[in-house]
């Protein structure tokens, strides 16, 4: 199943597979996400999804049951 997966503020949207790594998805959209451990503990991959709830983008898939996933990305300057 595909998902539109549209990332913000770079307002580029890209096809997705579900059970895709968002990691993944946002590299092959040529979304730059920074990232530090890989394995969701330090949260330098941290996105926020249109609801207002925060993700890591390292350990989690594009979930099944959505038309279009919108994720915010954070500018932290420390990553």
């Amino acid at each position: 199943m595909a998902v539109k997966i549209h990332f913000l503020p770079d307002d580029i949207t890209v096809t997705a597979t579900v059970g895709e790594l968002l990691l993944d998805v946002a590299d092959r959209a040529g979304v730059t996400i920074p990232t530090g451990c890989l394995m969701g503990s330090c949260h330098a991959c941290e996105v926020e999804l249109e609801d207002g709830d925060t993700i890591r983008a390292c350990i989690t898939t594009v979930p099944p049951g959505y038309d279009e996933l919108v994720i915010n990305l954070f500018s932290d300057p420390t990553w």
